[in-house]
């Protein structure tokens, strides 16, 4: 059987101009209508596909809301305050976009009958009980912004049972990749490149023991994909590679790629730093057909010479 297609489909990525937003509008312009609404307060214009149809605003404005989800098929929904740090610092703020801004779209796909697939976090487990970490741990998030994720998981999953919306959430867990800036933990990598390509220490949080489920933004893009044609809506999954790797052994592995002779430091640990994450992804397999592609090492290696052209395509919701 052929798999299915959003070709001919109209699309809105919100937060298109962002880090993963972007790559999905990439791979959806190959066949979709595609639409972009973000306030560019973090994502770039330049970062925008030239055949994507911009819509600058916020996502709480009802008005350019309605105007960029008219007539939509499908709402991607990524625009976010990724930072825990600011979640932190200003958490009215974080709140009225991660979980204010969520149930506007949610709102606003009701009213146009749009399918939802809406980026969740894995900073809802918290620091998880088990490991791998299944969809059914419990949900114990240490910071504001981990609240917020969880709050718009809930309202996600809950239209679909509520008002029978088509709706997925995808619980990312560390993703990298290129046009990814320095905030927390999802950009260490990005982090330790910038310190080893400019001849910087590479400073390493603690004992560096800590160990991340790090997903290449390619195989995050694919399961966006997937998820939006799936018949298992109403339902959320762990999006990760199901492996993990230490920070130290990151920091060695990117000082062996970039041939840098930077020295690896240690300095102080952050304070309620999760101690081990890796995604279970078993779920998304059965039931998503999910299979992360890009390995650490072919990941680091695309950021170190370039990223290679190979994107994803949005008929078959796989690397191509």
């Amino acid at each position: 059987m052929e798999p299915a297609t959003l070709d001919g489909r109209t699309v809105l990525v919100t937060g298109g101009a962002g880090f993963i937003g972007s790559h999905l509008v990439d791979a959806l312009c190959e066949g979709c209508d595609v639409r972009v609404l973000d306030d560019l307060s973090t994502g770039r214009r330049d970062h925008v596909h030239p055949e994507a149809t911009l819509f600058e605003g916020d996502l709480c404005d009802e008005g350019v809301l309605d105007a960029a989800t008219e007539d939509v098929d499908v709402v991607f929904h990524e625009a976010a305050n990724a930072s825990v740090a600011r979640s932190v610092a200003a958490p009215r703020a974080s709140h009225r976009t991660n979980a204010t801004g969520t149930l506007a779209v949610l709102e606003a796909a009701r009213r146009a009958d749009a399918r939802v697939v809406a980026a969740s976090s894995t900073a809802i487990y918290g620091d998880p009980t088990t490991v791998p970490v299944t969809e059914s741990e419990p949900t114990t998030p240490l910071s504001p912004y981990g609240v917020e994720k969880l709050a718009a998981d809930h309202y996600v999953r809950l239209y679909a049972d509520l008002y029978g919306l088509d709706t997925v959430a995808l619980r990312y867990f560390n993703v990298y990749g290129p046009r990814q800036a320095c905030t927390d933990y999802s950009s260490v990598i990005t982090t330790f490149l910038e310190q080893a390509c400019s001849g910087q220490p590479i400073t390493v949080e603690g004992d560096g023991d800590q160990r991340r489920d790090f997903v290449h933004v390619r195989d995050v893009v694919s399961a966006n994909l997937l998820a939006a044609t799936t018949d298992r809506v109403g339902e959320a999954y762990n999006v990760g590679t199901g492996d993990s790797v230490s920070v130290a052994e990151l920091a060695a592995l990117v000082v062996e790629l970039t041939g840098a002779r930077s020295d690896v430091v240690s300095v102080d640990p952050r304070p309620g730093d999760i101690t081990v994450s890796r995604a279970d992804i078993s779920k998304a397999r059965a039931e998503l057909g999910y299979e992360p592609s890009v390995s650490l090492r072919e990941g680091l290696t695309q950021l170190v010479v370039g990223d290679g052209p190979a994107r994803p395509s949005a008929t078959s919701g796989r690397p191509v």
